[in-house]
């Protein structure tokens, strides 16, 4: 693990297992973080507790008495835990990740929910509770957090197994941090078995029912001194247009005394299923007001809500009284564990007929105390006889014996004993079933995709290899289906940066960048990629990419000189848009009609479809020819010089005299720069 603390171990892997991935939430006792399993290729919960817990060596050994005990349970309604260690000094808990929100997240979102919702979610959670209780586990920490609603519509309760290791800690400590459901038995410090849930429900019901919770205070020891000594409200009280039935339920859930309660969740699951088919479709639809001015309502409620629970109370009780004096009375079948409700005759005048609300009102009393006298002892043992009691013993401790026996056979040689996993990582199933029924233990199967083990072979066993597990328990195989294949992303377009990033994200592995020029494609994006986009891959996968750098540099070439339609041809062939300028130029050098200049310049680099310019001549300026004849010759070569000629000096005798006789071409106009000839004596 890359850490010894709970903060920043995102992106670290725990246990040599989980890669962590994300925070998903923070505790008063643990932090739970997004992973991902690398073994299964699966996501989980990754609970890491808080490192003051986990250096606490009894709290750490009962965490994992009970993790396992958990680990055994496996239900609809619950989630399921997968793995349990420690690394670096750190205990964690590895939990099925349950993608969606809590029930907490909906209460504070909706507000009161409707009974129909109401009771179809605490039918999953007393479902889910009674699994839990019935393997010996009790959750003594139920509450809306706790309770998961996944996006396809999965209910499911958490925190099994660690709720009970944590009561043994200090009341301040983690009893209080949920005292708005907690049991009276448990803020006394008196025993607490599989009713305190039922409880903590009960308040949870009363929460989704009214929008808010029985009892409220400034601090937490006010709201814990009410659940001692206060009746909770009736939900009518807060919700005036909630049928009775649902008041008689939560008033059962939530009876101070456990004995008064539910004595199972079975017997709690039975009754809230029986109530939903008796409900209206107008009383199972009804939801209590959210959002409207309810302070007066809550007055009533802190004020006279034990009044009208008492009263509440003291009706129901009258009416058994005189249901019973006019001549119904409830005979119990405690062995069957039936309840039947038999007439006996009235002695003068027949009872007033009973509604069917009322009868199955005081039908489902009667179940109640039926199912309650069930779960209590109802004889007790007498002296007898002596000599009847000593035989007794004598079969006690037979029966004993051999049921001492019967266990030592079954956890030294039977279902019950130790065998040790085998290794079977890369072997086909069929050598896997030789090696595990050959230790005495039984198997199921798993597809699993891996990226290394081949498609047909063992990727891993859960439990592992070397661990020892009780025979009936069995082993799971992992059976690699090959690699997962993912279509490839189109990255082209994308700059290299945001090419990188997504095969980052894909866990897919850069391969050789090269570049090219591009006429289409910016400089610095993504022009090829091989595979090619939607070519089926696996993690891990070499992408190579071609960067374009853009359009290619292209040479200017040489036009000045040729006739326009060439130069325009010549430009054209080689990628760029000729253009003419506006005003030819007189070009001594360059005949009419042909380029005189261009720019760019020839041989400068530009991209194909950049435009070059070229400028036409129109040929030598013509200029007009003085006559200097009977002129010295140096007057006549400077002026003619000056007007852009070139003069030709001929001597004749020598040109002793320096004077012109004779001039060739004279008093008429030729091209600039032509040649003027001085005859000179």
């Amino acid at each position: 693990m890359n850490g010894q603390h709970t903060d920043g171990l995102v992106g670290s892997a725990v246990g040599g297992r989980y890669e962590v991935l994300s925070l998903l939430g923070t505790g008063g006792m643990a932090t739970v973080y997004l992973a991902m399993d690398t073994t299964l290729r699966r996501r989980v919960a990754l609970k890491v507790l808080h490192p003051h817990l986990s250096r606490d060596r009894s709290f750490a050994e009962r965490f994992e008495r009970e993790a396992i005990a958990a680990a055994q349970l496996s239900h609809p309604h619950v989630v399921s835990m997968l793995d349990r260690g420690e690394d670096g000094g750190l205990l964690y808990l590895v939990m099925e990740h349950v993608p969606g929100h809590t029930l907490r997240d909906l209460l504070d979102e909706q507000g009161p929910l409707a009974p129909k919702q109401a009771l179809a979610l605490i039918d999953a959670v007393v479902d889910g509770l009674a699994a839990a209780h019935a393997a010996g586990i009790i959750h003594r920490d139920v509450k809306p957090a706790n309770v998961l609603l996944a996006d396809d519509g999965r209910v499911k309760v958490g925190d099994f197994g660690l709720a009970r290791s944590l009561s043994a800690t200090s009341i301040t400590d983690s009893l209080f941090g949920t005292a708005e459901y907690i049991s009276p038995e448990m803020l006394m410090g008196r025993p607490v078995d599989a009713r305190s849930d039922l409880y903590a429900t009960g308040i949870m019901l009363f929460e989704m029912l009214t929008g808010r919770l029985p009892f409220m205070g400034e601090d937490r020891s006010h709201v814990a001194f009410q659940h001692v000594n206060d009746d909770v409200p009736p939900p009518s009280a807060i919700a005036p247009g909630l049928a009775p039935e649902l008041d008689e339920l939560v008033g059962w859930m939530t009876r101070k005394d456990p004995d008064g309660r539910p004595p199972t969740a079975l017997a709690l699951l039975g009754e809230v299923r029986d109530i939903r088919r008796s409900l209206t479709d107008a009383q199972l639809d009804y939801r209590a007001p959210g959002t409207a001015d309810r302070a007066a309502v809550d007055r009533d409620a802190r004020t006279g809500a034990l009044d009208h629970h008492e009263s509440l109370t003291e009706r129901l009780s009258g009416d058994r009284t005189e249901a019973l004096s006019r001549g119904t009375e409830v005979i119990t079948a405690v062995a069957s564990g039936q309840t039947a409700v038999m007439p006996r005759p009235a002695p003068s005048e027949a009872p007033a007929p009973l509604s069917a609300r009322e009868q199955r009102r005081q039908a489902r009393e009667a179940d109640r105390a039926a199912k309650a006298a069930a779960a209590r002892p109802t004889h007790q043992l007498g002296r007898g006889n002596p000599r009847r009691r000593g035989a007794i013993w004598i079969v006690v401790v037979v029966v004993l014996a051999l049921l001492a026996a019967a266990i030592g056979w079954f956890f030294g040689f039977g279902p019950g004993a130790l065998a040790t996993v085998p290794p079977v990582k890369n072997l086909t199933v069929a050598q896997a079933q030789a090696l595990i029924q050959g230790a005495g233990l039984g198997f199921t199967t798993h597809d699993v995709f891996d990226d290394s083990v081949s498609s047909g072979l063992i990727v891993a066993s859960e439990p592992g290899a070397g661990a020892q597990v009780r025979k009936f328990e069995g082993v799971q195989l992992m059976v690699s289906k090959g690699p997962e294949l993912f279509p490839l992303a189109d990255l082209t377009s994308k700059t290299l940066d945001a090419a990188k990033a997504s095969l980052a994200d894909a866990k897919l592995r850069l391969g050789t960048v090269s570049d090219s020029y591009s006429d289409t494609v910016p400089a610095g994006s993504v022009m090829a990629q091989d595979p090619t986009a939607g070519t089926p891959v696996k993690h891990g996968t070499p992408v190579a990419l071609t960067v374009s750098k853009g359009p290619q540099p292209i040479p200017v070439p040489k036009v000045v000189g040729m006739k326009q339609a060439d130069a325009v041809a010549a430009l054209t062939a080689a990628g760029f848009k000729p253009a003419v300028a506006d005003a030819p130029v007189f070009d001594r050098n360059v005949p009419a009609g042909s380029v005189s200049a261009q720019s760019p310049a020839a041989g400068q680099n530009l991209v194909k479809g950049d435009t070059v310019t070229i400028t036409l001549s129109k040929g030598p300026r013509m200029v007009h020819v003085p006559n200097f004849v009977g002129q010295q010759v140096s007057t006549a070569q400077d002026a003619l010089q000056k007007l852009g000629f070139t003069v030709k000096i001929q001597n004749v005798l020598g040109g002793f005299f320096g004077t012109v006789r004779a001039q060739d071409p004279v008093d008429q106009d030729v091209p600039e720069g032509s040649t003027i000839t001085l005859t000179v004596v």
